[in-house]
């Protein structure tokens, strides 16, 4: 417990200090600083380089990797047609889990210093400081001890061809999230379907933070009736 009142001090490394926001935290979270500075988070250089992202890093780092699990099912037997619908549906499995962690997990109720923390780290730092460019995308070491798990999952669950292919598929679709996650804050789209997704989320960053949760997509904030009621303010 702190005293009430007390206050971040943003010239400090943040992740230690938010937790001791309380009940506070939910509200200071949600008010942006709009700077594309790049905030300390802790005082330990390594932990604060493990942080901090280059957005080229993802399609780097996975898409090699998503063409060998594509090229794993086609040496077991996989056919072509088939390999193409599994990786759609990998894709498709994605945009669910997208739109889920975003909803249920980024956007839950912490409560406590370590809760804060832990909210602070993994989304809400994004909300405090959406045009943080190096902190946009998911680090590559963390997303690959998610993967373990899943992969197992995906084992049990899917034929011995098809397998692989299939988790193909869903790191494919977080490529293209986190690719457009950052294009969506740092870029200008004008028209078209960008421009609709790029409004879609800022109004879930400045306007209605229990709305819009989906990325990539609209199809599951209209499925489960979180699409924000009307745009907003047009994006200059």
């Amino acid at each position: 417990m702190v005293a009430q009142g007390f206050t971040v001090d943003l010239n400090k490394p943040l992740v230690f200090q938010v937790g001791h926001l309380g009940d506070s935290y939910e509200e200071w979270v949600h008010h942006p600083i709009i700077s594309k500075g790049s905030p300390r988070f802790f005082e330990n250089d390594i932990l604060e380089l493990l942080t901090r992202t280059v957005w080229w890093a993802i399609p780097s780092v996975w898409l090699p990797i998503v063409g060998w699990l594509v090229w794993t099912s086609l040496k077991r037997g996989g056919g072509i047609s088939e390999l193409f619908l599994t990786l759609l549906g990998g894709i498709f499995l994605w945009t669910f889990l997208e739109y889920s962690l975003h909803r249920f997990v980024f956007h839950m109720k912490p409560s406590g210093y370590w809760a804060n923390t832990l909210h602070y780290l993994i989304h809400g730092c994004h909300h405090k400081h959406p045009m943080d460019g190096l902190r946009l995308v998911f680090p590559p070491a963390a997303t690959a001890i998610l993967l373990l798990p899943l992969w197992s999952v995906v084992k049990l669950l899917l034929p011995f061809t098809y397998a692989p292919a299939f988790l193909g598929g869903g790191l494919l679709g977080y490529i293209i999230y986190d690719c457009t996650h950052y294009y969506l804050h740092h870029g200008k789209p004008f028209k078209g379907i960008s421009h609709s997704l790029k409004r879609h989320h800022m109004d879930h960053h400045f306007k209605l933070q229990d709305k819009g949760y989906g990325i990539t997509s609209k199809f599951w904030d209209i499925i489960f009736g979180t699409l924000p009621p009307k745009p907003t303010n047009k994006i200059k």
